[in-house]
């Protein structure tokens, strides 16, 4: 018997395109694939508007959260490593709303993955939240966290600085 597309099409979307099955670092490689997706979402902010921006967010918030109890349940396992959709919606919070320029990009993405494997309170009791909400909230968490100090780091001037070396 052959499987649901639902499934197959969860699978997809868990893994990231299959970026959770690289061997190394999954997450890391998940949050590669965001960066193309976060472009994409500016441009939604740029030309349609926050509104737009804001719905095409929660809607990969929500495909997440569907995706990763889809591979959850496939798998047996309540975080599976390949289920990469959640760093990919927690980076794509992590640069919500901000200027893609290539230094915010690299700062997010070092400073998103730093919070994703250190995991600061309340990124860790999100965690252990049931289902889906526990792989997902804590990402989300992080991506929070991420977007506050990249902006505070910005304003600061440091960012400028920091370019001049």
């Amino acid at each position: 018997m052959s499987e649901p597309p639902g499934n197959r099409l969860g699978k997809f979307l868990a893994t990231g395109a299959g970026a959770g099955y690289v061997p190394v670092l999954p997450g890391t490689a998940g949050t590669v694939v965001a960066i193309p997706l976060a472009l994409a979402l500016a441009s939604v902010a740029e030309h349609w508007g926050l509104l737009a921006y804001a719905l095409a967010l929660g809607l990969a918030v929500i495909a997440a959260l569907w995706s990763s109890a889809v591979m959850a349940k496939a798998t047996g396992q309540k975080d599976p490593s390949v289920v990469v959709v959640d760093e990919m919606v927690g980076y794509l919070v992590a640069v919500a709303l901000m200027p893609p320029t290539w230094e915010r990009l690299l700062a997010a993405f070092l400073l998103f993955r730093l919070f994703d494997i250190v995991k600061p309170p309340p990124c860790r009791q999100a965690e252990r939240l049931p289902g889906a909400l526990g792989i997902v909230t804590d990402d989300l968490v992080a991506g929070l966290y991420t977007n506050l100090l990249v902006r505070l780091y910005m304003a600061s001037g440091l960012a400028g600085a920091a370019m001049t070396w």
